[in-house]
This record gives C-alpha cells, sequence and structure tokens, in this order.
C-alpha cells in the first residue's frame, strides 16, 4: 500500500494561506473509478481514497507511515517567491505602463 504526503497549495478561491501549514498523508488510488450506467455516478471499491490524514509537521507524517509499513512517496512544496510592493510604485515616473482610470 502506497501513500502521498505533502502539503497542500493555496486555493484559487482565497487570498490567504489558511490551510496550507499542516502536512496530509493520503492513500494512493489502487482501484481504477468506474461509472454507475444508470445514473452516471462515479465509485470504487477502495474506501482508502476517502481517508485523508492531517499532521503538523513533515516528520510526523513521515514516522506514521514507517510505523504503518507503507511506502510513502513524499512530494516537496514549491515555496512561492514574495516580491514586496508598495503602492506608491503605482505613480512612479518610469512605470512601464500607462496610468489609467
Amino acid at each position: 500500500m502506497a501513500v502521498r504526503i505533502y502539503r497542500p497549495s493555496k486555493t484559487a478561491m482565497q487570498s490567504g494561506f489558511a490551510g496550507t501549514s499542516k502536512w496530509v498523508l493520503e492513500y494512493e488510488p489502487t482501484a481504477r473509478a468506474t461509472t454507475e450506467p444508470l445514473m452516471g455516478w462515479t465509485s470504487s471499491v477502495d474506501t482508502k481514497e476517502q481517508v485523508r490524514l492531517r499532521f503538523d509537521t513533515e516528520a510526523e507524517a513521515v514516522n506514521f507511515a514507517r510505523k504503518q509499513g507503507l511506502a510513502y512517496r513524499l512530494v516537496e512544496p514549491k515555496e512561492r517567491p514574495v516580491r514586496p510592493k508598495a503602492y506608491a510604485d503605482n505613480f512612479r515616473y518610469d512605470r512601464v505602463g500607462r496610468w489609467t482610470h
């Protein structure tokens, strides 16, 4: 049984970084999802796809996977560069774009 350990990224629907500090352990899918012919619902026989465990640190998640004997894949988060901006830059003389209202 294989698991993936990662830190979730910020969603496009929020401007803050809430929920991105914890590490998540989730099981890799083992069975293919099937479509129910009458209603078109998607189903799977693998119930571990629904399990998501959250940990405060990466080390806690890795230790849990090792104790349970799970093969894990660690996905390192991509850090976004923070470019400081100032409101006064909108009015600079050497501004690249034109100022329009």
